[in-house]
């Protein structure tokens, strides 16, 4: 171990939509969570690699922490939860627009419960008028005790850097856990169906994007410059398998064209991407269905 090296690990948390994993990719520069407006996004567990000269920090973005409505929702609280006791600090992240409601309140009085030092991050600062800012802080000081209260901006960047320096400066002597250039622990075939996933969010109608599961199949090369992904999108109703193939194939085509895209840009090689879309009925509420198609369960 290098003498004087830090390493840690810390943990995103907060509501739906508070911009965690906006905060992730910008922190480490490349794209490794996606991003929708649509509440509980991200379903897994996701780990972000910074390395700097002297630090390595390993950021966990986790699902927004809400009142589970399936057996699905009950797993993505489950590995948030868990989550904070098992990490050197936590970034609990508000979004700074909303007004204080039941959802902030129960996470601070399940916050206020855990030893590891928090830094209460209010971002999205860049859509709120300035004089707003110091009472917004003042109210969240009083609300609970927070080794720091951070205003940022996910998507500008602003007041990161101090936030890092910060919380470098927390962190205990270590190894590096991860080789300098890993940027995250997702294999290649979890980051493409994610992608696809993301694609399918932004396209869509309000009525698909909690049942839809995305599994990659079949990753090989055709030829140097070419890689055949094969993928499975899964929805719970016949209705939505209708609503993601389209009229004559149409919205298929978007996502496969819009995913394929960014594939390429992932894995710097041509792709050729085919889809297929199957009905896998209520499997949101199937332990077996959330296992087999790679969500993880904290007990």
């Amino acid at each position: 171990m290098k003498e004087g090296f830090k390493s840690g690990f810390v943990a995103l948390v907060g509501r739906p939509n508070a911009g965690k994993s906006t905060l992730l990719n910008k922190i480490i520069g490349q794209k490794v969570a996606i991003i929708s407006d649509k509440p509980q996004t991200t379903r897994n567990k996701i780990a972000g690699v910074l390395t700097e000269t002297n630090f390595q920090v390993i950021f966990l973005d986790t699902p927004g922490i809400h009142k589970p409505l399936d057996q699905l929702g009950k797993v993505m609280v489950s590995t948030s939860m868990n989550t904070l006791h098992e990490v050197d600090i936590i970034y609990y992240v508000i979004d700074a627009t909303v007004p204080f409601g039941g959802g902030e309140s129960y996470l601070i009085e399940k916050l206020q419960k855990v030893d590891t030092p928090i830094f209460l991050l209010l971002n999205k600062i860049d859509r709120i008028k300035k004089p707003d800012l110091l009472p917004l802080i003042d109210f969240y000081h009083q609300k609970g005790k927070w080794t720091g209260i951070v205003p940022i901006s996910a998507l500008t960047g602003e007041n990161l850097d101090s936030l890092l320096k910060a919380t470098a400066d927390l962190l205990p002597e270590g190894p590096m856990y991860y080789p300098p250039d890993a940027l995250t622990d997702q294999p290649e075939r979890i980051l493409i169906a994610e992608l696809i996933r993301e694609k399918i969010l932004l396209s869509t109608r309000e009525e698909i994007p909690h049942s839809v599961a995305v599994v990659v199949d079949l990753m090989e090369p055709r030829s140097e410059k070419l890689l055949y992904v094969g993928a499975t999108i899964y929805v719970e109703r016949a209705s939505q398998k209708t609503i993601i193939i389209g009229k004559k194939g149409e919205m298929l085509k978007t996502i496969g064209s819009l995913a394929r895209k960014e594939i390429e840009g992932l894995l710097g090689t041509q792709v050729f991407l085919e889809l297929w879309v199957k009905v896998k009925e209520n499997w949101r509420n199937s332990m077996k269905s959330i296992r087999v198609l790679g969500y993880q369960h904290s007990d």
